[in-house]
């Protein structure tokens, strides 16, 4: 039995190794392999079963192959040696996530009297291609930004869709847990979002959320052109999970439809509950505005608000705390007062000091919410006059503005001091 060092950016050589009808043996690498494979892709290779490798319960099945992903971990090293000691398949392809140790090796060496193992390997990632850039004629450059600069942007709701499953749902592994979703459907409980294999969601993701449901109610339309006798109206995200619900053929041709039709829904329906249009709003005028009185105004009435959120709450706070930090009328204590009557926990209103101790106007490099050059008060003073088309994405992050001057050759250095030769810098 061979030790094989696989030096791999993903599981490919896994995947090149996965044969007809061959098991899976796992430990707690099956989030890994999911994100890795979709179900969809194991079936077309002939793979139906998966096991973990500490089961009890097995069948002996010798007439399959067996491919074998698990962490070098003791326990998964003495699962194995007993699995080899006992094999239920005809033969094994072993992959370890990380490095293994000679002695645990040799003590499956030792186990494999049967010798049914294939191979062994390590599959350790080396990203190489992190800093490969392209050639061209004038070398990169590699600029270094420090988050406390901008504290500000992590704080904002944000409208696009990759942006709200993940702040309001959660996204892990690509899979979305809707199991608390009120009314839900056994097949949606759980739902894979990957942009991989789901065209919807590759085309869709940075778009804003008033996009999303009429992309949606698009596509339901245009199969309800080819069923002119199911034809309904589509008024509402209501309209169409009942659509969905009430035709078991459009749910089986559209699955994909069916499952975003459900996502946008709880998004919509989550966005009501919390108020965060209301909130997103004040959250917008914090960081763009510069009207004391009616921040200070605003931010006590949501906070009295039952229905805003504990986070929400408290990340209205840090923005007021570090928006108006050393204005004169401050009314950040009173505000504190309002989170403890509102039922914050001791933990996050200590975050409300913590943001500013870490993003206030101490330590940013750059002034970040009342810019002192001329350039920048022009800009400012020009979008005042302009407007906003859309009052829920008018903030644009220091990185944008960073990203410009540093195009245009206009980065100072006391804030970005070069280091390298000066005719680099001037190309």
């Amino acid at each position: 039995m061979n030790l094989i060092h696989l030096s791999a950016k993903s599981l490919a050589q896994v995947k090149r190794n996965v044969q007809h009808h061959m098991p899976i043996c796992l430990s707690h690498q099956t989030s890994i392999v999911s994100v890795v494979y979709t179900q969809s892709e194991i079936l077309q290779k002939e793979v139906y079963l998966f096991e973990r490798i500490d089961s009890q319960n097995r069948d002996n099945m010798k007439h399959l192959k067996a491919i074998c992903f698990l962490r070098p971990t003791k326990e998964n090293v003495e699962n194995l040696i007993q699995e080899l000691r006992r094999p239920k398949y005809s033969v094994y392809f072993i992959y370890f996530s990380n490095v293994i140790s000679k002695s645990e090796i040799k003590a499956l060496a030792e186990a494999d009297e049967q010798e049914v193992v294939a191979e062994v390997q390590q599959i350790i990632t080396k990203e190489y291609e992190l800093f490969d850039f392209r050639k061209t004629e004038v070398p990169p450059l590699l600029l270094i930004l420090d988050r406390s600069d901008d504290a500000i942007t992590p704080l904002l709701n944000q409208w696009t869709y990759q942006a709200m499953v993940h702040e309001l749902l959660g996204l892990n592994n690509n899979r979305i847990d809707l199991s608390r979703v009120p009314g839900i459907s056994k097949d949606l409980k759980e739902v894979v979002l990957s942009a991989e294999n789901d065209e919807f969601y590759a085309n869709n993701l940075y778009l804003n959320f008033g996009e999303i449901g009429t992309n949606i109610k698009n596509l339901m339309e245009d199969f309800q052109k080819k069923k002119p006798k199911e034809q309904q109206k589509l008024e509402s995200i209501s309209d169409m999970k009942a659509f969905v619900d009430n035709y078991p053929q459009f749910k089986k041709m559209s699955g994909t439809v069916s499952k975003h039709v459900t996502v946008v829904g709880e998004l919509s329906r989550l966005v009501s509950e919390r108020h965060l249009m209301e909130v997103s709003e004040l959250e917008q005028e914090l960081a763009c505005q510069n009207d004391h009185s009616s921040a200070s105004q605003n931010v006590r009435r949501l906070l009295q608000n039952p229905r805003v959120s504990e986070m929400d709450a408290v990340r209205l706070v840090m923005l007021y705390a570090l928006r108006y930090e050393r204005h004169s009328s401050s009314i950040l204590p009173g505000l504190m007062e309002e989170l403890n009557r509102k039922g914050v926990s001791e933990r996050h209103c200590r975050m409300v000091t913590s943001m500013v101790e870490y993003g206030g106007k101490r330590v940013r490099g750059s002034d970040l919410v009342n810019p002192q050059d001329a350039v920048a008060i022009t800009k400012q003073f020009f979008k005042g006059l302009k407007g906003v088309e859309n009052v829920y994405t008018q903030h644009a992050p220091l990185l944008q503005e960073t990203l410009d001057q540093l195009i245009k050759g206009r980065l100072k250095d006391s804030q970005f001091p070069y280091l390298g030769p000066s005719s680099l810098r001037d190309r």
